[in-house]
C-alpha cells in the first residue's frame, strides 16, 4: 500500500470509528451534537493508529516558507532570553530547570515535516531542536506516567499521550528552516512533530508536567471542543 492510500485508509476509519468527529482529508474537524460522546472512541483508535517508526519526511528544497500561517493566540509574549529556564516536573524522579544554553548543548536533530492546521492548509518545514524523549530520559520518568501537559509563555496550554511524545521526531524546535527560531512561530522552544495537527503544537513553551492521568483542563481548544489526540 503506498503512502497516499495508507492515508486514505486511515481517515476512513477514524470516520467509521463513531458518528461524533469527522475527519475530512483536508484535515478539518467537525463535530456533531454527540461529539463529544464519541470522542474517547476515536482517540483510542487513533492511539492504536500512532506508529513508533519515523513518518516520510522531505528535502530541503521542498521548504515552503511562504506558506506557514502565523497563528496567534494573545500575541507574541515578551520573553527574557537571558534569563529563560524551561522547566520540567510532574512524575519524573529528576525534575530539571534547562537554560537554553543547557538544551542547545543535548543532541541536535532536524527535520523537514509537513505541518498540517485544523483550518484546512499547510506547510512544509524545517525544524531543528532537540527530541522532547531525550530531556524526558534525563528527567527519568516514574513508573505510571502516562500524560504531559505544556505550558506556554503566553498562557496557553496542551496535554498529549506520551507515546506521542516519545516519538523520535517530536522535538521541541529552536530553529526554523536552518535559521533561530523567530519569536512570531515560538522562540525560544516550540513543539514541532508530524504526528500532530498545529493547534497541539504549543509556541513559547515555558514549563512540562509530566502526569499519570488526564486533568480536567486537557487544552485550550480541546477545552472548546477539539480533539484532544489531533493526530494525524
Amino acid at each position: 500500500m503506498n503512502e497516499e492510500s495508507s492515508q486514505i485508509s486511515r481517515r476512513q476509519l477514524l470516520q467509521w470509528a463513531g458518528a461524533g468527529l469527522l475527519v475530512n482529508v483536508a484535515g478539518t474537524l467537525l463535530y456533531d451534537p454527540i461529539g463529544r460522546l464519541s470522542m474517547p472512541i476515536n482517540e483510542g483508535l487513533e492511539a492504536l493508529l500512532l506508529s513508533p517508526n519515523p513518518t516520510p519526511e522531505f528535502p530541503i528544497t521542498a521548504i515552503e516558507p511562504d506558506r506557514l500561517i502565523v497563528n496567534s493566540f494573545r500575541g507574541t509574549p515578551n520573553i527574557d532570553l537571558a534569563n529563560f529556564q524551561l522547566k520540567i516536573s510532574g512524575q519524573v524522579t529528576h525534575p530539571l530547570s534547562l537554560s537554553m544554553i543547557d538544551i542547545q548543548k543535548l543532541p541536535f536533530t532536524s527535520m523537514v515535516i509537513r505541518q498540517v492546521c485544523v483550518e484546512g492548509w499547510a506547510a512544509i518545514v524545517q525544524w531543528g531542536g532537540v527530541k522532547l524523549r531525550d530531556l524526558l530520559t534525563l528527567a527519568q520518568l516514574k513508573s505510571g506516567a502516562k500524560y504531559v501537559y505544556f505550558k506556554s509563555a503566553d498562557g496557553y496550554y496542551e496535554s498529549w499521550d506520551l507515546a506521542s511524545v516519545v516519538h523520535p521526531q517530536t522535538l521541541l524546535a529552536y530553529q526554523m528552516n536552518g535559521q533561530d527560531l523567530p519569536a512570531e512561530n515560538g522562540a525560544p522552544l516550540r513543539l514541532a512533530a508530524p504526528i500532530k495537527l498545529g493547534y497541539k503544537q504549543s509556541k513559547w513553551v515555558t514549563e512540562i508536567i509530566v502526569t499519570n492521568k488526564l486533568l480536567p483542563k486537557r487544552g485550550y481548544w480541546e477545552d472548546l471542543g477539539y480533539e484532544w489526540f489531533g493526530g494525524l
